[in-house]
């Protein structure tokens, strides 16, 4: 039987998602607790990987479980497996044409940003952090410049291994809560470090070190080495990927980050 799960983590811990000969990762302990419960290894297909240090509020992953189990124990009791950084949050038997990367349609990121002289302590690692006041208007006219179909290649990693820096972006949203910056977006698909090479670009506007009309200049030009640096990883979310809905799949708009920021 096919089973999905949607799994929320803290990266601080790990080194990203995807498994690594050392085993510090969230794939590693997310098969390891599988495996607990299967008595034999479960390999895990994800939606989308996350850098080292970033985090998921609803990551989806499937596997083939190789034995039957009820639902309640691939939640509570891979859970029970589970550090403490990692929880399921739900189990649900798929078709086998359900493909946990291949079938969603888009995905959305959120970075929290955190606009203050001082650095983070109780929010460290969970937040990214900037010194100086930023403008939110002159971050939302800029935002609102990357919407629709481009080449995103001026906000691409050297390392991406996209077949085409070619996306499309159909929300970039940006929202103050006293000293608390949030950024939204949603797109077909994301390239590498895009959405953190973006925040940066949108914290250049901000800090009024280039007018928004630079943000579109970016995108004609192509260039990484003419945008802002990559920002932190430590403020990043990766909210989940979006399906249709004949997959009947919880919809990650239930996460408690949506609940305090609305």
């Amino acid at each position: 039987m096919r089973v999905a799960l949607g799994v929320e983590y803290c990266g601080t811990p790990f080194h990203g998602w995807q498994s690594q000969p050392g085993g510090e990762t969230v794939q590693d302990a997310l098969e390891k607790a599988l495996a607990g419960i299967c008595g034999q290894a479960v390999s895990v297909i994800c939606a989308g990987r996350t850098d080292a240090g970033v985090h998921g509020t609803h990551q989806v992953v499937h596997f083939d479980a190789p034995v039957e189990r009820p639902l309640s124990a691939w939640v509570r009791g891979v859970n029970a497996h589970l550090p403490a950084q990692v929880a399921v949050r739900w189990a649900q038997p798929v078709s086998d044409e359900f493909h946990a990367r291949f079938s969603a349609r888009g995905r959305r990121y959120r970075y929290l940003l955190l606009n203050r002289p001082q650095r983070p302590g109780l929010w460290q690692g969970r937040l990214g952090w900037f010194h100086l006041p930023l403008d939110l208007a002159a971050m939302q006219d800029a935002a609102g410049r990357l919407l629709g179909e481009h080449d995103f290649s001026a906000f691409r990693a050297a390392g991406c291994q996209a077949k085409t820096p070619v996306k499309t972006l159909w929300r970039a949203d940006v929202r103050q809560f006293g000293n608390l910056f949030v950024f939204d977006f949603e797109a077909s698909a994301f390239l590498h470090h895009m959405v953190r090479n973006l925040v940066g670009s949108l914290v250049y506007v901000g800090k009024g070190n280039q007018p928004p009309e630079w943000v579109g200049e970016l995108l004609l030009a192509k260039d990484r080495t003419q945008s802002a640096p990559t920002f932190s990883p430590d403020g990043l979310y990766f909210r989940g990927p979006i399906y249709e809905p004949h997959w009947g799949l919880p919809d990650p708009d239930d996460d408690f980050l949506d609940g305090v920021f609305k």
